[in-house]
């Protein structure tokens, strides 16, 4: 089994690559369901129970993974960064989830695409964008995960 985990702020092309390469080396496209979540419960504003319903979904699909060639839209270390930003403190089983169901590589999305509103984003400023970048980059190295950073240049 192969994971390769998509991950950037929001508006970076993030499920267009996901599902491009997943078609492309014949792998399987795991679709962010923190955006399914939230669409369908209307509203940007999330709880911490919202965050961890949406964590406790993908942990049911990483144990059922097979072993195939997977390209995430939402991983771990996307999750920590939200409970981080939005409520100042990361409960200790998220981190003991993002080590046990840690990517092989990623692939971390440069904020070099205009934003733009939907239903499901929130964080349109380009001082936001960069931090959050900033933050997933400081969180794959922390893992000594290895990475690339896709620019669309």
């Amino acid at each position: 089994m192969y994971k390769v985990g998509i991950i950037g702020p929001e508006c970076t092309g993030k499920s267009t690559l996901a599902r491009y390469l997943a078609k492309r080396y014949g792998g399987i496209y795991v679709a962010e369901y923190a955006r399914e979540y939230v669409e369908r419960k209307g509203t940007t504003e999330v709880s911490k129970a919202d965050i961890d319903t949406i964590a406790t979904q993908l942990i049911k699909t990483m144990q059922g993974l097979e072993d195939k060639l997977y390209f995430f839209d939402t991983e771990f270390i996307y999750l920590k960064v939200w409970y981080d930003y939005a409520f100042g403190k990361v409960p200790s089983w998220e981190e003991e989830a993002l080590r046990k169901y840690k990517m092989d590589v990623y692939l971390l999305a440069y904020p070099d695409i205009p934003w733009e509103a939907d239903t499901a984003r929130s964080n349109g400023s380009d001082a936001i964008r960069m931090e959050l970048f900033e933050r997933y980059q400081a969180e794959i190295e922390a893992l000594g995960t290895p990475y690339y950073i896709i620019k669309h240049e």
